[in-house]
């Protein structure tokens, strides 16, 4: 009887028979699927949140920061470009003044109007408060010191402007203060500008004034520092 079956052979069994097939059905249409998600993209798959809407927007807060930082620095230059010039004419003014004019009788200019008479101010603008010299040397470099930590926030051009002439204006009466007889932080600044019944002044103090000017002006207006506009 075992010889007979083994000459004949055992025959297949249904079940065994029957799940090859399936597993081949199966294993094809998982091929069939992770083929079609890998073509898919992020935004085709169901339950992805991902979209060009949320890109766009991370995008455009991206290139909105740098567009500021150019404006910035250009209101920045133009800040220490102001201050540097209303610096230089004060400085070499009283260079002038010092070397040429002081000792000598005053030089009018438009008759007893106005003259160049060079004098020695201990006080502030304008001759104001001879016996406080060193809390106004304190005051110029307190405001010198404002200005540079307000310059980091500034986006407006008029302001730049006037900070620039407030700063240079401060920088050229304190260098005064500091290198100026009779000693550091007691030094006199050097006035000369002389109108009729009026108190003698200097190129500082007039960029200190016209740069309060506009500041009050630019306050009026609305106007901050960082460029933006306020309605009253």
């Amino acid at each position: 009887m075992a010889e007979a079956e083994r000459i004949i052979g055992t025959p297949d069994i249904p079940e065994a028979a029957g799940t090859e097939p399936e597993d081949t059905e199966r294993s094809a249409a998982s091929g069939e699927r992770s083929d079609t998600e890998a073509t898919q993209g992020p935004a085709e798959r169901p339950g992805s949140e991902s979209g060009p809407a949320s890109g766009s927007d991370s995008g455009d807060e991206e290139t909105a920061a740098p567009a500021e930082r150019p404006r910035g620095r250009r209101r920045i230059a133009v800040l220490f470009t102001v201050a540097a010039l209303a610096y230089a004419l004060d400085l070499v003014s009283k260079m002038i003044v010092v070397a040429k004019l002081e000792h000598h009788e005053p030089i009018e200019i438009i008759g007893d109007w106005l003259r160049f008479e060079a004098i020695r101010n201990a006080g502030a603008a304008f001759g104001i408060g001879e016996a406080f010299t060193v809390i106004f040397t304190v005051i110029a470099a307190s405001v010198i010191v404002v200005i540079a930590r307000l310059a980091r926030k500034l986006y407006s051009l008029p302001w730049a402007i006037a900070l620039g002439l407030l700063l240079g204006g401060a920088l050229g009466n304190l260098t005064d203060r500091l290198f100026r007889s009779p000693g550091v932080f007691e030094g006199a600044v050097v006035d000369f500008i002389a109108p009729k019944g009026f108190a003698v002044f200097n190129l500082a103090d007039s960029a200190i004034v016209c740069g309060g000017i506009l500041i009050v002006l630019l306050s009026f207006r609305g106007l901050d520092p960082d460029g933006t506009v306020h309605k009253n």
